[in-house]
């Protein structure tokens, strides 16, 4: 998705906001009246209009990044994609029950992939390929990797090497321990990135305190529309939810799919604004928010399932098979070393895009 303030849609005349992103919410608060689709025609058309409500959800959001500036733009992005995904993954767990409780496992790590794998490559071979090499903040960088190598081995990985619970499991207390543990280092993240160490994720002029000037009245009305926006995400998706789990068991595709599929749409705008920001040599961005993103994703999304499962009753499979360790494993070694030099090429965005594209060829070919 392009910078809001590059954005050349129709304005809606009162608030000077896109009229799409006004009225597509409005569309998606309608569809949820119909409730469950009761065919594959309803459920494509609900699907395009759950797409439509994310995509509105995030150009408000980012209206309110440009206001704000960077990095807290990067963040409000980050958070707003969270809690959609959040959201989507509660929903089908209200639904599917213990039939989904690998569901936040397979959407966390499909989400870690997806960012630091499919988001990363594709914007440092496109970048690259654009502008030969690109510079950016290797401190802020490094920050963000060492959290979320962290974050990934606590949550994804440990569950399989505890005693207290048979298998890829936490128990009760082991579940509150890393969830608090999740939310600390996230919000340590967070307080580095926006107070103590601002300047390792920002360009030279960012520091300055230059960016897209949106104007005030626009930026509130974006802040009333955002939860507009995601009330109908929460809703639609629990609608939509069965046909999900149908859809992938029609195809013969194993289950982790689903936390495929909801990862990749969540992150689909997100994905298409650090794209932009590669093309316009603008890495730096890129970056913020491939890894903030994926440090969301665990940092809140599991503790707010842990939340969850726990009022629920229901078990919450967290622990990874060891071809995914090995993946996962596999991410993050080479990320530090790509990352580790301040500078990009289109040889380390390939690289990344064929461990992306090993991780979806085995899910799909296991």
């Amino acid at each position: 998705m392009p910078p809001a303030a590059a954005l050349k849609s129709a304005t809606f005349p009162r608030f000077g906001l896109a009229s799409w992103s006004i009225v597509v919410p409005f569309i998606a608060l309608l569809a949820v009246v119909l409730g469950k689709p009761s065919g594959i025609a309803m459920a494509v058309a609900l699907a395009l209009v759950l797409g439509g409500a994310i995509m509105s959800a995030v150009y408000h959001a980012e209206v309110i990044a440009h206001r704000v500036g960077e990095p807290f733009g990067t963040l409000i992005l980050a958070f707003a994609v969270t809690v959609i995904e959040t959201s989507l993954i509660i929903s089908i767990m209200l639904s599917e029950g213990n039939g989904a409780q690998a569901l936040a496992r397979d959407t966390v790590f499909a989400a870690v992939m997806i960012t630091i794998n499919g988001i990363v490559g594709v914007c440092l071979l496109l970048g690259g390929g654009r502008h030969h090499e690109q510079g950016y903040t290797q401190s802020g960088v490094n920050h963000g990797l060492a959290i979320l190598a962290t974050l990934s081995v606590l949550t994804l990985v440990l569950p399989n090497y505890t005693t207290s619970e048979v298998g890829p499991f936490y128990n009760a207390n082991q579940l509150i321990f890393v969830a608090v543990d999740a939310l600390m280092l996230y919000a340590t993240f967070v307080v580095a990135q926006t107070i103590r160490h601002r300047d390792h994720f920002l360009y030279p002029e960012e520091i300055d305190g230059v960016h897209d000037p949106v104007p005030k009245a626009k930026a509130v009305a974006a802040a009333v529309m955002l939860p507009l926006a995601l009330i109908p995400v929460v809703l639609l998706a629990k609608a939509l939810s069965p046909s999900i789990e149908a859809g992938v068991a029609a195809m013969g595709a194993p289950h982790a799919m689903v936390g495929i599929i909801i990862a990749a749409l969540v992150l689909a705008p997100e994905s298409l604004a650090a794209l932009s920001a590669a093309r316009a040599n603008r890495v730096q961005t890129s970056l913020n928010l491939a890894i903030g993103s994926a440090l969301a994703t665990i940092g809140l999304t599991i503790p707010a399932v842990a939340i969850a499962s726990m009022a629920m009753g229901l078990d919450l499979e967290l622990g990874l098979s060891f071809k995914s360790i090995a993946l996962l494993g596999l991410t993050l070694l080479v990320a530090t070393m790509t990352l580790s030099t301040g500078r990009t090429t289109l040889v380390q965005g390939m690289v990344h895009l064929v461990i992306f594209s090993t991780y979806l060829f085995t899910t799909l070919v296991p």
